[in-house]
Order: C-alpha cells, then sequence, then structure tokens
C-alpha cells in the first residue's frame, strides 16, 4: 500500500466521521405548556424540511432545560427574556423590551449561549376583563381598571369589584405588593379571589370576577373573548419568545441560525394566540396547528 493510499483512505475516514459527527439530531427543549408544544412542533416541522435532523424534548421545566443547555446535553430551546433577566440572571430592574433582551444576550453570551431575533410578541403576565364589559366600562389600561376599582370600594363597599389572581402571583415578591405600590392600588381582603392559574379565565369568562390575571398570550383570551388591558405603568417585565442556541452548535450547523430567525419573524401575539386557541379551545393537535401556520406563511 502505497503513502498516498493510505492518506487518501485516512482523509475518507475523517470525512466520514466528520458527517456522522455533524449528523447527529439537534437536541430541542421545549416547557411543558401549549406555546411550547406548537413551538416545539413547529421547529421540528421546518428544521427537518431544512435539511437539519432534530430530536424533540417536551415537558422540560425551565431550570433543567437551562442547566442542560449550560451542559451541553441540550442544543436549543425557545426561552422568554423575562425569564432569563429575573430566574436566571436575579434582575428586578425594570427594563423596556428591547434593554430586557439586550442584557440577557449579553450575561448569556458568557455561558456560550446565544439569543437570537426575539419575536414580536410578549407572553407576560397582564390583566384581564369581559371584553364586554371593558368597553361598557371604556376600560383599556389598569390605571382605568384601578381608577374604577377606588370608586367602587369608596362609594359602594358592599359591591366589590373583585379580582382573580393565581396564588403564586399573590406571594411573590415581584407580585401583587409591588403591583400595588406601582399602580397605588389598596384593595379590601374581600376584592382578591385567590385560585389555580387556570381557573382564572373561566372565573373573568362567567363573571365570578371583574378581572384577573392572565398570561398576554394564552388561547383562553381570544377563545374567551377577553380584553387584554394596558400596562400604562410598564410593570410587567417583557417576556419576548426566543431562540436560544448554544454557541458551539450554531457553529457546527450553517443556516440554523437563519431558519430559526425566519420562525422567530413570523411570531406575534395575535398569531401565537390564535394558535394556542386552535390547541387549546378547538382541541387540534398542535401539531397540525404547526403545519398549518408553516403552509400558511410559505415555510412548508
Amino acid at each position: 500500500m502505497t503513502l498516498k493510499t493510505t492518506l487518501c483512505g485516512l482523509v475518507a475516514a475523517l470525512a466520514l466521521l466528520a458527517g456522522q459527527a455533524q449528523a447527529a439530531p439537534l437536541v430541542l427543549a421545549t416547557k411543558s405548556f401549549t406555546e411550547q408544544h406548537i413551538l416545539s412542533a413547529m421547529t421540528v416541522q421546518y428544521l427537518r424540511k431544512k435539511g437539519f435532523e432534530v430530536q424533540p424534548k417536551t415537558n422540560i421545566a425551565t431550570v433543567i432545560s437551562r442547566n442542560a443547555m449550560i451542559n451541553k446535553q441540550v442544543d436549543m430551546t425557545w426561552e422568554y427574556t423575562g425569564t432569563s433577566l429575573i430566574i436566571f440572571n436575579h434582575i428586578n430592574e425594570r427594563m423596556t423590551p428591547e434593554e430586557s433582551y439586550q442584557t440577557v444576550k449579553r450575561l448569556d453570551a458568557r455561558l456560550g449561549l446565544v439569543w437570537l431575533n426575539p419575536a414580536d410578541m410578549n407572553n407576560t403576565y397582564a390583566f384581564a376583563m369581559q371584553r364586554k364589559r371593558a368597553e361598557a366600562e371604556n376600560i383599556t389600561t389598569m390605571s382605568q381598571l384601578v381608577e374604577k376599582i377606588e370608586h367602587i370600594r369608596k362609594t359602594d363597599p358592599d359591591n366589590n369589584w373583585m379580582l382573580g389572581l393565581d396564588l403564586e402571583f399573590s406571594g411573590r415578591s415581584d407580585g401583587m405588593k409591588p403591583l400595588q405600590k406601582a399602580y397605588s392600588m389598596p384593595l379590601d381582603r374581600p376584592q382578591i379571589r385567590q385560585m389555580d392559574p387556570g381557573l382564572v379565565y373561566n372565573a373573568i369568562r362567567d363573571g365570578f370576577v371583574e378581572a384577573g390575571l392572565v398570561y398576554a398570550t394564552d388561547g383562553r383570551v381570544k377563545g374567551f373573548d377577553l380584553k387584554v388591558l394596558e400596562d400604562d405603568k410598564g410593570f410587567f417585565p417583557s417576556y419576548a419568545v426566543t431562540p436560544v442556541v448554544r454557541k458551539d452548535t450554531l457553529d457546527a450547523n450553517p443556516g440554523l441560525a437563519e431558519a430559526l430567525n425566519t420562525l422567530s419573524g413570523k411570531l406575534t401575539n395575535e398569531a401565537i394566540t390564535t394558535l394556542n386557541a386552535k390547541v387549546d379551545i378547538d382541541h387540534q393537535t398542535p401539531q397540525q396547528v404547526a403545519r398549518d401556520f408553516l403552509r400558511e406563511n410559505g415555510l412548508l
């Protein structure tokens, strides 16, 4: 066997190994609620169309997913700017959406995590009312809601307007107490109804409470025809969903960042709320909803 033949064989073997390494599936971790299930299905279908092999891992807790990313057990995820800012980086300072994004992008880069383009959507906390009630009372902002509650509290104490809150928010250090301070909202105990998060939507729809704490992009907001009130004092942090990928994964997979940014660019509050409603209200599967959305946007 000549030296040339040996070298050619070695080059071929190295190329084969490189191909095998590149062919390893990209591991995608997503959380355990409808929106994340849709994002998972959407990402898997689109990336496979673009030639990437993807292995989805669903129903992964936030902290577990984060640690798995850092430990190189997971390649990518859809994360929220507010989650990284508050939960991972322990920053409670109020920031604009752009400031939040730039902050988490800078801080997480030190861990080898790259924040790609954020979607034009914000799955943050919000207060919502029945749409017909909000329109009848001419309430579109949180300040107007507080003004109405205070007027009722002072002039007609037997007619308490009640707020529906989940148990966690009521007791969180960045929850109800600082919200009351920000909006100058002194509430009497009978005006607060604590319940499981999922029941708040039903309580608003059925008139058990006048307003309640919701997630802005939850499908039940659209399905139950609720009106999300503007957070006019900017109390709630931005939770823009963003593809986050390990830097070494991006380096090894040309075109991956562009593909994920394409998906991110299609997502808005209206779009994701509609998709969430199709799953939660119309009982379609996340896979079908994702497939239809990709086709409608010319991505499949």
